[in-house]
């Protein structure tokens, strides 16, 4: 169990993310959502500490992770993998050495771009790989391929992390519809068979409502919705987005919805 007792986040004289205390059961997923600004990604990058705790506690299974500090922070981070909207993956290496570049912790930096690792931790690598479609591209240079397939094979990195947590911070929102639902598919999947608890930020009513347990709505920096799918009416979401509802809304933004696409219809001939 993920608890958080009080947490906070100020810059300067701005406060991100104002007191908040509640807790998160081993194997749950979860979204956040609110509007630009509203605190989601502060609060997500504190629970694996990339950004400092200005107060509070935060513990899991008792320990208090805000009190860690040289190796067990280090190990902590990798018990709880991050996977970033925008992959940080190095592009001139090649898909295999990226995931494998997951056992950092395991390895230290040098042993990890060199190449150095086992034959059962290659292999492990080449399942993660596999489960999310993308085996076949292991010795493929890693800038060759389309923003979706990054982000699977970020994902593959965070699973030979090992981790006890996994985080995706806006995961879909540089993705069409085909490839986020890929995607969310991949995280929801990885949560269910793994019993891993997924926390993701999301942008799309939709996307939350079909991919998570429990879905807490952040507005300037407060919780201001914590319940299910079912709890989210459209008025409660018009009340967290505020200005931006409409946006939120929008078919147009990123979306797993798939639409059909429009059918071709013949050319009219003209008979004489």
């Amino acid at each position: 169990m993920l608890e958080f007792k009080g947490l906070t986040k100020q810059f300067n004289s701005t406060v991100a993310v104002k007191p908040a205390t509640f807790t998160i059961p081993d194997g749950q997923m979860v979204g956040i959502i609110g509007r630009s600004g509203a605190g989601k990604s502060t609060l997500l990058r504190m629970i694996n500490r990339l950004n400092e705790p200005s107060g509070g506690q935060m513990l899991f299974q008792g320990r208090d992770i805000t009190a860690l500090k040289g190796r067990e922070l280090r190990q902590w981070r990798n018990e709880c993998a991050m996977v970033f909207q925008q992959f940080n993956l190095v592009g001139r290496l090649n898909v295999l050495t990226n995931v494998m570049s997951g056992r950092l912790f395991h390895h230290g930096f040098a042993s990890s771009m060199m190449g150095i690792f086992t034959a059962k931790e290659r292999a492990f690598a080449i399942r993660a790989l596999d489960r999310l479609g993308m085996a076949h591209v292991a010795l493929q240079q890693t800038d060759t391929l389309s923003g979706g397939q990054m982000q699977r094979v970020a994902i593959a990195r965070a699973l030979v992390q090992e981790p006890r947590i996994m985080l995706a911070d806006e995961p879909i929102a540089s993705l069409d519809p085909l490839n986020a639902k890929v995607v969310m598919d991949a995280l929801r999947a990885i949560n269910r068979e793994d019993g891993l608890t997924v926390i993701c930020n999301l942008h799309t009513l939709d996307t939350a409502r079909q991919y998570c347990d429990r879905i807490i709505g952040m507005q300037d920096g407060v919780i201001v919705f914590d319940g299910t799918p079912k709890d989210l009416t459209d008025r409660a979401a018009r009340e967290i987005y505020g200005a931006e509802a409409e946006e939120a809304f929008s078919e147009a933004m990123t979306s797993t919805a798939l639409r059909p696409q429009p059918v071709a219809q013949p050319e009219a001939r003209v008979v004489n």
